[in-house]
């Protein structure tokens, strides 16, 4: 569509030929330039050569597109400087790019962001280049499209997708072109939709970039104008038409979710609350895709139980907390989503994921405020309660393709990270399972460690985390090491297998060592220290499971003595873990969806705990070799239904900067952990890959 303007755009103008003042104009288009009209009109000079200004021009574009402005950044080359009157930058927001983030959007996340009407964001971006305000939502939009899993540069002629970190690089340059260019105009002062939207989507950006500062900085903003624009009145809505008004409405809801979900992973307070009517599926007719709102609705459910009480308790300016308040609000959790969910697949693996994620929440403040006990009633008041939550989890996520979760991106692995720190620090005060056939607690770690390996291929950080912290409470579950060498020959020591993954191999060989008395001593000093081994059996010193209970139900004293708390490792919540640093992430920021085949409906089990059973006299060497032959059936059948970590879809999938390697298994993941950290500490660095932006 074309406009006609009352003077010349600002090719025609540089060469010093008329233009007929159409967008774009016959010169710019028979030239192959982009006709803008943001150059401040000067006085006439001498004619100069057209063919050289027409270089010129050509040159410059050049140099201004994003994929030039990319590859410059990555190779360290100096771009051209940013115009000083902090107008737009001509050609970095092309047609083309503006054509297929609008695309993306829509086709992957508009489900969960249902804030933008197609149409008119279509119309207005015919005129982006005569309206800052508008300007600044699609690089702002464009940005956090360029950070999203399965989005390449459009038009890109330098194949910059094959370079890890390049979608990050043009998603902050963009970034950087928003904050510019909103600085010629007072998008405070008197604020739009568009200026709202855009404070978001800059906190979606920088969320991504793992910039946690300037993310909530943008977040406040966003829920300030919010303010400002009186959006928490319900009288508000009528002066709009029914388009505006539905999607300030979704707008606002969604500020909700997300501050309430950053509250509870950042510590922070609330400034909106419930004041307003949900949005319906019948509050704008020409949305097609409002079927989608059910799964959005059911989000903010869910969250909807954590308002100022709930977050004054989290953040320790409140005090009085009471097992009968946390007891209603499991129930609330566990009442707040239908058996069956009328959603799209995508959507259900985000509102159970999160339904989970949020009951972990809930019990870690439980335990925080002493308000469980192992002889509760009720079982979301109990010690073993995050054993309950990851066995629904798991199950759950069985039935979930691998697509459909990872179209949430990091945020849903995240919360699968909380779930099963949860369950970690409640294991080593379980007694073992006593019957090796049944699922117990360790085989929902495995599964969760397997499921992170899964996801993404890996290429996160949260599948480090958990080995640090299992390498730290539990170092046994995935390390069955013999804790001294026996005094033996050289030969026979060659024979021992420190890991295979199960936990068996150690104690089966153990029992060919000259002396070995069954008892965890032998004649030559060879000792393993009391506890459980890996296969769940009793071993001398390891306490009953009555015992385990009186501790648990024991008071904690001022010193944390004499109880099971008094370990920093144990029941620690995943924000106060110190090996984790500050890795919490938004649950409710979600990844575009990512077409993939591969299912995750069948999770590898770890045939080693129980193997053996519990009360009768043990034949390591017999019970090795039965351990051994089941494993071998396993991993015959695993060859065709376990399954295999994925090829990427892209090199620079979400935060990870690093070159492609083959993907590990998590043993072997946890050999490397091992080899660089013999201490049994982890340091991690603060960002997502080995490029920051910091």
């Amino acid at each position: 569509m074309t406009s006609s303007v009352k003077r010349a755009c600002d090719a025609c103008h540089r060469r010093k030929v008329k233009c007929d003042g159409i967008n774009p104009c016959r010169n710019c288009s028979s030239a192959q330039l982009s006709c803008t009209y943001h150059a401040i009109p000067q006085k006439k000079g001498p004619k100069g050569s057209r063919a050289k200004v027409i270089s010129e021009l050509r040159e410059n574009q050049r140099q201004s597109t994003l994929s030039s402005k990319v590859a410059n950044r990555m190779n360290g080359i100096s771009s051209p400087p940013c115009s000083p009157t902090r107008t737009p930058t001509p050609g970095l927001l092309s047609n083309d790019m503006i054509k297929e983030c609008i695309e993306f959007f829509f086709a992957n996340m508009y489900s969960t962001l249902p804030i933008l009407h197609r149409g008119r964001l279509e119309q207005q971006a015919m005129y982006a280049d005569q309206n800052v305000d508008t300007y600044c939502l699609l690089t702002a939009l464009c940005a956090f499209m360029m950070i999203q899993p399965g989005m390449g540069i459009p038009g890109d002629p330098l194949g910059l997708d094959s370079l890890p970190g390049a979608n990050l690089v043009s998603g902050n340059l963009l970034m950087e072109e928003t904050l510019r260019v909103r600085k010629s105009y007072d998008h405070l002062e008197t604020p739009t939709l568009n200026s709202l939207v855009t404070s978001f989507f800059l906190f979606g950006c920088n969320f991504g970039l793992d910039l946690h500062n300037k993310a909530w900085f943008h977040l406040r903003e966003a829920t300030t104008l919010a303010h400002i624009l009186d959006m928490q009145k319900e009288d508000t809505y009528a002066q709009f038409d029914i388009v505006e008004s539905s999607r300030r409405r979704r707008l606002y809801w969604l500020l909700f979710v997300t501050e309430r979900a950053y509250a509870l992973q950042r510590h922070r307070p609330l400034s909106l609350q419930a004041t307003i009517t949900l949005p319906t599926q019948s509050d704008d007719p020409t949305d097609a895709q409002a079927h989608h709102l059910n799964g959005f609705i059911h989000l903010v459910n869910l969250f909807r139980p954590f308002d100022d009480s709930f977050i004054a308790l989290w953040n320790k300016t409140r005090t009085d907390c009471s097992p009968a308040y946390l007891s209603a609000l499991q129930k609330q959790l566990n009442d707040a989503l239908p058996t069956y969910l009328d959603s799209t697949e995508n959507q259900t693996a985000d509102l159970r994921t999160s339904q989970q994620w949020l009951r972990t929440m809930v019990w870690q403040l439980s335990i925080q405020n002493g308000c469980l006990s192992s002889g509760n009633g009720d079982p979301s008041m109990t010690f073993q309660y995050p054993v309950d939550i990851a066995r629904d989890l798991i199950g759950m996520t069985s039935q979930f393709s691998q697509s459909s979760m990872e179209v949430h991106g990091i945020g849903l692995i995240e919360k699968l990270f909380d779930v099963a720190c949860s369950l970690t620090d409640v294991l080593s005060l379980l007694p073992p399972n006593p019957d090796p056939f049944q699922l117990g607690p360790r085989d929902y770690l495995h599964d969760f460690m397997t499921l992170l390996s899964v996801l993404r291929n890996g290429d996160h950080r949260f599948l480090p985390l958990l080995l640090a912290k299992v390498n730290d409470v539990l170092p046994k579950l995935v390390s069955p090491m013999l804790q001294t060498v026996p005094d033996t020959p050289a030969g026979m020591c060659a024979d021992v297998d420190i890991f295979d993954g199960f936990g068996s191999a150690g104690v089966g060989v153990a029992s060919n060592f000259p002396g070995y008395n069954g008892n965890g001593t032998s004649g030559g000093g060879f000792k393993i220290e009391p506890d459980t081994d890996f296969n769940g059996n009793a071993i001398s010193g390891m306490p009953t499971y009555d015992r385990r209970l009186e501790e648990l139900s024991s008071p904690v004293n001022e010193n944390g003595e004499n109880t099971p708390f008094a370990s920093p490792a144990v029941l620690q919540s995943p924000i106060e873990y110190a090996g984790m640093g500050d890795y919490r992430g938004f649950p409710g920021m979600n990844a575009p969806r990512i077409v993939s085949n591969m299912g995750v409906h069948n999770h590898t089990r770890n045939f080693g705990e129980g193997v053996g059973g519990v009360g009768r006299p043990l034949d390591f060497k017999r019970e090795f070799e039965s351990t051994m032959g089941l494993l071998s059936q396993h991993r015959q059948m695993g060859n065709g239904m376990d399954v295999g970590r994925r090829p990427p879809l892209r090199q620079d999938s979400g935060n990870s900067y690093g070159m492609p390697i083959p993907p590990r298994s998590v043993p072997d993941q946890y050999r490397h952990l091992q080899r660089g950290n013999s201490g049994g500490s982890v340091e991690m660095g603060s960002g997502g890959g080995d490029m920051s932006f910091r």
